[in-house]
C-alpha cells in the first residue's frame, strides 16, 4: 500500500534518539542541515532522475551526464548555493562526472602546487567553469608508479618555454576522468629535463582543447578510452587518453609553488605530488566526495540500509515466520559490517583533520607530516575498500529477506584476502602473478549478491551498478597491496628509530612504548571485560608492536634490505594491516570520549565500536594468538562478548543505518526503499523498461513467426 511505512513496527523498537544519531553521523548540526536540506532538493528535481540510467546506450548516457552536469551548476548559481552546498549537490546528484576530476582533483591540485599568481590566473577561471580541468598523471604502462612516468616536459631556454611530449605509446595518458571529450586544460605530470638533466616528475598546466569550438589544440591527440564494466555506472564518465607531441606551454605553467624555474633551472621536489593522491584518498574513507572518491562509505553504508530493511520486510508479512535478521549467522555478517560504517565515519573525520593540518604546514614548506599523512591515507584506503568488498555490504537487507524461510547454507563465509608485492616511496612495482587478493575481494561481492536471492540481480536493486562503480576500487588510487606495502616502510623506518633522539608521534607514538607492548599480558578475567576500552587498545597495540618489530628483526637478517622486504611482503602487510586497524579502533574511541547528546546514542556508539573491535580480534585471532597478546581463554571471552552486543544491535538496527539519513534518489535501490514496500514497486518498475513498450516485441515478424510458421528457410534472416 502506498503511503505505509512496511518498517514502522521496527523503527518502533529503538532505543536511542535517531535525530540526534543523524547529527553524530553528518558531523555537526550545520552539516546536517545543509545535507539534508540538499539531499531532498536533490531527491525532489525531476532534472536529476537517475532510475533510467542503466537503460541508456553509452553515448545517451554520456550526453545525460553532461546535461545533469549542466543542471547542476545551472542549479548552483540560481539558488546561489555556498560552495559547501554546492558540493553537497555534485555529492547527491550521484553521478560519475567529469566535474568529480574538476573539483576534487584539478583545482586542489592548483591550490597545493601552484604560486600565488598561478592560483590568482587559474582559480577564478576553474570556479566559475570558464574552463575545466582534468589530472593527468596515469599513463598507459605506468599507474602509481610515478618515478616511471614517460611523459617529458623538455625546457627551452631560448623560448623560456617547456615542450611537452610523449615519445612512447605507454607514455600516454590513459584513464583521467574528464579527459576523453570534455576537459579544456590539464595538470599534466612530466619528467622535467633541463640543460639535459632530469630533475624529477612535476606538475603543468597544458591547454588542450580550444575555447571557440573545443577542438583540440596543435599536438593534442585527446578521446575516450572506450567502455568499461557494466551498465551506467563509470560509463558516464568520458576518460581518456592523451598524447602530446611536441607542444610548447610559457614557463609560468609550470606548478612552481616550491621550485621557481629560471633558464639555468632548479630541482623540483616530488613530494608534493602526493598531495593530490592524500586528499582524494582521503575523500575516499570520509565519503565527502561523488563515485570515484566515496567508494567505500558509500558503499558500506548502501547495503547496510539495503539489507538491515529487507531483512525485516521479507518476514513482517507473517507472525509466524522468524526474522532472517535474528539468526545469530546473519548478526555475525550485518552487523561488524554496520559498526564498520561508524568506524570508518569517524576516522574520516579525524583524516579531514589530517588534511588539513598537512596543507596548512604545506603552505610553509613544512613537510614534517607529509610521510605520516601519506601512510594513514594510503592504509585507510586500503583498509576500507578490502573491508567493503571482502565483508560484501551489496547485499545486506535482501539477503536477510531471501533467507527467512530456510536454513542458513555453510557457504556463507568470509574472504580473507592474502598478497605481495612492494612499493618504494614513490615507485611501484608489478605484482606478482600469484597475487590473487583481488580476484577473492571480488568473490566475496558475488557470493553476497547471490546471497541477495534473484531479485538482487535485477538493475533495478542498484546492486548490479553499485558493484560495476566497486570493482576498480581496489586498485585506483594505488593498488591496495601495494599502499599497504608503503605503510609497511613507514612502520620499519619508525622501528628502526627506536632508541635514537627522534620520538615516534602521532598515530604511531604508542612505538614509545613498545619495551612494555612487547611484554605485557592481556588482563581480561570475565567476557564484560572487554567491554573497558584499554583492555582493547592494549591488545591491538600490542599486536601492531610486535608484528612490526618482528617485520623489522627478520629484515636485519637479509644482506640487501631490498631482498628482504620482497621476500617479507606478505608478513609485512600483515603488519601494515594491523597498524591500520588500531588506528581505526583508537579514533572510534577517541569518538566516544567527546560529548554525544541524544539519548542511547552514545551508548549504541559504544556498543558497535566493541562490535568492530571484538570482531577484528575474532577474525584476525591468529595474530593476537601467535604474538602472545592474548591467549585462548581470551579469545574465547571475546566470542561471546561478541554474541551478547549483537543482541544488544537488534533492536535498533532499522534506527541505525536511518540515522545515515540518504534518500531513496540517493540510495536508487527499490530492495532498500525507506517504506519497504518492496514487491510493489519491483512490479511497477519491470513494466518501465523498453521491452515492454509493445506487447509484440521488435522482429517478431522476422524472427519469431518464421520459426512458428516453420517458415525459416524462406525467412529474411
Amino acid at each position: 500500500m502506498e503511503g505505509v511505512d512496511h518498517l514502522a513496527h521496527e523503527r518502533n523498537k529503538s532505543e536511542f534518539d535517531v535525530d540526534a544519531m543523524k547529527i553524530v553521523w553528518a558531523g555537526s548540526p550545520h552539516a546536517f542541515d545543509v545535507s539534508d536540506r540538499i539531499s531532498k532538493l536533490v531527491a525532489s528535481d525531476p532534472g536529476f532522475r537517475k532510475d533510467n540510467r542503466s537503460m541508456l546506450s553509452r553515448k545517451e548516457l554520456f550526453k545525460n551526464t553532461l546535461r545533469k552536469a549542466a543542471y547542476a551548476w545551472k542549479t548552483i548559481v540560481d539558488l546561489h548555493l555556498s560552495e559547501e552546498e554546492a558540493a553537497k549537490l555534485r555529492f547527491y546528484v550521484d553521478e560519475p562526472a567529469f566535474t568529480d576530476v574538476h573539483w576534487g582533483m584539478f583545482i586542489p591540485a592548483i591550490k597545493g602546487q601552484g604560486t600565488e599568481e598561478q592560483q590568482q590566473k587559474w582559480l577564478p577561471l576553474a570556479y566559475k567553469m570558464q574552463i575545466i580541468g582534468t589530472y593527468a598523471q596515469t599513463e598507459l604502462g605506468h599507474g602509481s608508479n610515478v618515478q616511471g612516468l614517460e611523459t617529458t616536459a623538455t625546457f627551452d631556454p631560448q623560448t623560456d618555454e617547456f615542450i611537452i611530449h610523449s615519445p612512447t605509446l605507454t607514455s600516454s595518458k590513459w584513464w583521467p576522468g574528464g579527459l576523453g571529450k570534455v576537459a579544456t586544460h590539464a595538470i599534466a605530470y612530466a619528467r622535467l629535463i633541463v640543460g639535459g638533466r632530469e630533475h624529477g616528475v612535476t606538475g603543468f598546466i597544458v591547454q588542450l582543447r580550444s575555447l571557440e569550438d573545443h577542438s583540440p589544440l596543435p599536438g593534442i591527440t585527446v578521446g575516450d578510452i572506450g567502455m568499461k564494466f557494466g551498465n551506467g555506472a563509470y560509463n558516464a564518465m568520458d576518460n581518456g587518453v592523451l598524447r602530446f607531441d611536441h607542444v610548447r606551454i610559457p614557463r609560468n605553467q609550470m606548478l612552481m609553488r616550491c621550485a621557481q624555474y629560471t633558464c639555468l633551472g632548479m630541482p623540483s621536489d616530488a613530494k608534493l605530488i602526493l598531495e593530490p593522491c592524500i586528499l582524494i584518498r582521503v575523500s575516499q574513507v570520509t565519503c565527502e566526495g561523488k563515485y570515484k572518491q566515496s567508494d567505500v562509505p558509500r558503499q558500506l553504508v548502501y547495503g547496510a540500509m539495503l539489507y538491515v530493511r529487507q531483512t525485516i520486510v521479507a518476514d513482517a508479512s507473517s507472525a509466524l515466520s522468524r526474522a532472517v535478521i535474528d539468526y545469530k549467522t546473519q548478526q555475525s555478517r550485518l552487523f561488524p559490517l554496520l559498526a564498520s560504517a561508524y568506524a570508518f565515519r569517524f576516522i574520516g573525520e579525524w583524516l579531514k583533520w589530517l588534511y588539513a593540518d598537512v596543507t596548512q604546514r604545506l603552505q610553509t614548506n613544512d613537510f614534517s607530516t607529509l610521510p605520516e599523512a601519506h601512510a594513514c591515507t594510503a592504509g585507510l584506503k586500503s583498509l576500507t575498500t578490502t573491508a567493503t568488498a571482502v565483508r560484501g555490504p551489496y547485499g545486506i537487507r535482501w539477503k536477510k529477506k531471501r533467507l527467512g524461510r530456510r536454513s542458513l547454507s555453510s557457504s556463507e563465509q568470509i574472504v580473507s584476502p592474502s598478497s605481495s608485492s612492494r612499493w618504494s616511496p614513490l615507485e611501484e612495482e608489478s605484482l606478482p602473478v600469484e597475487d590473487k587478493s583481488l580476484e577473492e575481494r571480488l568473490n566475496g561481492i558475488e557470493e553476497c549478491r547471490k546471497l541477495c536471492g534473484g531479485h538482487g540481480y535485477l538493475c533495478s536493486s542498484g546492486l548490479p551498478e553499485l558493484f560495476a562503480v566497486y570493482v576498480p576500487a581496489c586498485t585506483y588510487e594505488g593498488d591496495n597491496t601495494v599502499l599497504l606495502l608503503q605503510v609497511a616502510r613507514f612502520l620499519m623506518k619508525t622501528v628502526s628509530q627506536l632508541g635514537s633522539s627522534k620520538k615516534p608521534v602521532g598515530t604511531i607514538a604508542y612505538m614509545t612504548r613498545v619495551e612494555h607492548l612487547m611484554q605485557c599480558r592481556c588482563g581480561v578475567q570475565r567476557a564484560e571485560d572487554w567491554l573497558k576500552p584499554s583492555a582493547l587498545l592494549e591488545a591491538f597495540e600490542a599486536r601492531a608492536a610486535r608484528m612490526s618489530v618482528a617485520c623489522a628483526q627478520n629484515l636485519s637478517n637479509f644482506d640487501n634490505p631490498e631482498e628482504g622486504f620482497a621476500e617479507l611482503s606478505a608478513d609485512l602487510v600483515e603488519a601494515a594491516v594491523a597498524h591500520c586497524q588500531l588506528l581505526v579502533v583508537s579514533k572510534f574511541i577517541e569518538k566516544l570520549q567527546q560529548e554525544i547528546p541524544g539519548k542511547g546514542a552514545k551508548q549504541q556508539l559504544e556498543v558497535l565500536c566493541n562490535i568492530y573491535a571484538l570482531f577484528l580480534l575474532h577474525k584476525h585471532q591468529g595474530d593476537f594468538l601467535s604474538t602472545g597478546c592474548i591467549t585462548s581463554k581470551h579469545a574465547a571471552l571475546a566470542n561471546d562478548e561478541l554474541r551478547s552486543l549483537y543482541s544488544q544491535v537488534r533492536p535498533n538496527a532499522i534506527a541505525l543505518v536511518d540515522a545515515f539519513n540518504y534518500t531513496d534518489h540517493y540510495l536508487g535501490s527499490i530492495l532498500g526503499c525507506y517504506d519497504g514496500n518492496v514487491y510493489p514497486k519491483l512490479y511497477e518498475a519491470a513494466w518501465k523498461d523498453p521491452l515492454n513498450e509493445s506487447v509484440v516485441p521488435d522482429g517478431y515478424h522476422q524472427y519469431i513467426r518464421p520459426l512458428l510458421k516453420q517458415e525459416i528457410r524462406t525467412a529474411r534472416l
